[in-house]
């Protein structure tokens, strides 16, 4: 396709703070993010897939002093989990942004500048949560108890000098923006929360430390007395990574089309971020698609429980592509969801194990001992996708893969009813009969390859692989059957067997 007939597309993610390895949280940004740009390179458009990690702040630097190490030490020593994450998830992103680079500390002091009419030294006097790094307001700490319910940890007083942004000049702009769906926030009850929350105003936000309380940080320009509040500086990094403010990249990708968000941070991507964007007169964002948490068995993920689930412990045992299906499947895209190691792997044996795996060597088998391998003319198997395609432009990403499992299931049943195994006991008279079956069961297959690709690459490249070829080749068993945490129904005892490894695909840069 002529480069400049392609439509350009950006989709974004929330870069995690890296005091931590990385969680399920943050696995499904890179997978949801990913399956759009998975998604739109197959509709021909040009993508630019942001990733990135959070690195300054008190936290970090309290890390780093446990471990004896400069927070820079510690940010470098932790950053490769990350990447060890996108590479186990197969995640397809172009560029890796760290808010500790020159690149995004520049773009960060620009914005700045160009801020300061809305920006004045005041005294700070209130709540402040350690573990969130983050200001709250009278009103939200008497509705906690004054105990912050995300760390369990009573806020603390703070009464400081810090830089102020009047975001309270942006609330009539901001409440309109989301009003119009200028920026779409999905789910629609999300948009419904965020405007409550503001419909009383917006207030001005701190967004800067004395140095003396915190030195690691981006310095704020003209006074190194102070450094930038972490959450002001990283939600910059979506246009740093552009290279902001006039690069040929950020012109021909900015505004994000969407931004991939958990729903606590709504607040910073959906007002905080506006009113910044607004303030130095740049596009905004079109979408922010808000995803819930992913719950063990009805309960929060927490290392004080014990119930926090290892994404790469998962892949690993199952396979990355059993690992995608099942997360971006059976967790609502849209809303909280729920995980259970009996959950995942009832999935995987009963439906990939049984529905599709078996369904493609059922096909293959049939092709081979039938027609010598031999495939010959697909049918085309045109199916109606408008369903498919209208969830994946509404960000509704695990209705689209339904819609795609849909027909796993339909040409299951397809074959149940026509009954190839008996129109080949017709010889050479029903020949021509079996064949159009059989082209017919392949054709669809490979439909239905196209349409799991953003979700399954690995499985989908399989799939098509197996059946485009001139000769079908024996294939093992896409999802042989694991029973690790369900017992084998077949057998007395449970029957472990190892998943193959799905090479993972490096990043890629068409940008």
């Amino acid at each position: 396709m002529d480069e400049q007939k392609k439509t350009n597309f950006y989709v974004a993610t929330a870069i995690p703070y890296v005091n931590a390895k990385p969680h399920i949280g943050n696995a499904m940004d890179y997978m949801l993010a990913d399956t759009l740009a998975r998604y739109h390179r197959s509709l021909g458009d040009n993508v630019y897939f942001q990733v990135g990690s959070d690195e300054h702040g008190n936290k970090i630097a309290a890390r780093a002093a446990e471990a004896g190490k400069t927070p820079q030490e510690y940010t470098d020593s932790m950053v490769p989990a990350f990447h060890e994450m996108l590479t186990a998830l197969n995640i397809s992103y172009t560029d890796f942004v760290r808010t500790t680079e020159q690149r995004h500390e520049a773009a960060a002091q620009t914005i700045w500048r160009q801020l300061e009419p809305y920006i004045y030294k005041g005294t700070y006097q209130g709540w402040y949560c350690v573990g969130c790094e983050s200001f709250v307001t009278n009103k939200q700490a008497t509705a906690n108890n004054g105990v912050c319910p995300d760390h369990n940890q009573p806020y603390v007083q703070l009464s400081e000098e810090n830089y102020y942004f009047k975001l309270s000049a942006f609330t009539e702009q901001v409440k309109l923006a989301l009003e119009s769906n200028m920026i779409k926030i999905e789910p629609e009850f999300r948009k419904k929360e965020i405007l409550n929350l503001i419909k009383d105003g917006l207030d001005d936000i701190s967004i800067s430390r004395p140095r003396k309380n915190l030195s690691w940080g981006i310095p704020v320009p003209g006074d190194d007395g102070h450094v930038m509040y972490v959450w002001f500086e990283a939600l910059i990094n979506y246009v740093s990574i552009l290279g902001y403010p006039d690069s040929d990249l950020y012109r021909q990708f900015w505004p994000a089309d969407v931004q991939v968000v958990g729903k606590d941070i709504l607040r910073f991507h959906a007002a905080i971020w506006p009113a910044m964007l607004i303030g130095i007169g740049a596009p905004l964002p079109r979408k922010l698609l808000v995803h819930g948490f992913v719950n063990v068995a009805g309960a929060k993920m927490s290392k004080t429980v014990g119930n926090v689930v290892d994404p790469i412990e998962i892949a690993t045992q199952y396979g990355v592509d059993a690992f995608r299906y099942f997360f971006l499947r059976h967790i609502p895209t849209l809303d909280d969801g729920d995980f259970t190691w009996e959950k995942f792997e009832t999935a995987y044996n009963n439906e990939l194990g049984n529905e599709l795996g078996n369904l493609v060597q059922r096909v293959s088998s049939m092709i081979i001992r039938y027609q010598n391998g031999l495939v010959g003319v697909l049918d085309p198997a045109v199916h109606d996708t408008m369903a498919y395609h209208a969830a994946m432009v509404e960000l509704r990403l695990n209705d689209a893969f339904g819609e795609a499992w849909s027909m796993v299931r339909q040409l299951n049943v397809y074959l149940e009813e026509v009954k190839p195994w008996q129109v080949a006991k017709g010889g050479e008279a029903e020949a021509g009969h079996l064949s159009e079956i059989l082209s017919y069961a392949a054709g669809s297959l490979v439909h239905i390859a196209e349409l799991l690709a953003p979700f399954m690459p690995a499985t989908a490249e399989s799939i098509k692989t197996s059946f485009s070829a001139d000769i079908v080749q024996p294939t093992a068993a896409l999802f042989p059957k694991i029973f690790n945490h369900t017992q084998d129904p077949r057998a007395a005892k449970p029957v472990a067997v190892t998943a193959p490894a799905v090479p993972p695909t490096p990043p890629i840069n068409n940008g």
